[in-house]
């Protein structure tokens, strides 16, 4: 829509106001009862930042303040609202969503990742998406089993 018909002070600040949506993975929104309880915590603080918004008097700067958190309003509603919770898996004999996975790499290094959704995913917290490279290989694996990822062999040495 050209800013000719609208009340804004330019193009700028329409684009301001219009932030894409953010991205959606076509990946099931797979959730520990962590990750959902997060997504839960996200969506009442984009709603309270969007609640915030709605005191400032003058519009333009009100559509601006609004922008992000309306983004981020639809992107939790969705995550919410399609998330599929996994239970803890039950058992610790092969490498599942939800597992917290130690393996060796070829250069020595020892790394332990749990496995989890998306949107809770943090590798230098120690847990790595399902959709990862890494996860998509050991899942379903046991101790002791080997796996090939890129160019580096990973030796899997506990599960929990």
């Amino acid at each position: 829509m050209s800013v000719a018909f609208v009340k804004e002070e330019s193009a700028e600040t329409a684009a301001e106001t219009l932030l894409p949506d953010r991205p959606i993975s076509p990946h099931p929104n797979l959730v520990t009862e962590a990750g959902l309880k997060a997504l839960e915590m996200q969506l009442r603080q984009a709603r309270e930042a969007c609640d915030a918004t709605s005191a400032i008097e003058d519009v333009n700067e009100r559509r601006r303040q609004a922008a992000s958190p309306l983004r981020d309003l639809r992107y939790f509603a969705e995550r919410v609202r399609t998330a599929e919770l996994v239970p803890d898996p039950t058992s610790t004999e092969t490498v599942a969503f939800g597992s917290t996975v130690t393996f060796s790499r070829d250069d020595g290094r020892v790394q332990t990742y749990r496995i989890v959704g998306e949107d809770e995913a943090d590798p230098k917290a120690g847990s790595i998406s399902y959709v990862s490279p890494v996860a998509r290989i050991l899942r379903g694996r046991a101790v002791g089993d080997v796996v090939s990822v890129g160019d580096q062999e990973l030796e899997i040495i506990a599960i929990a």
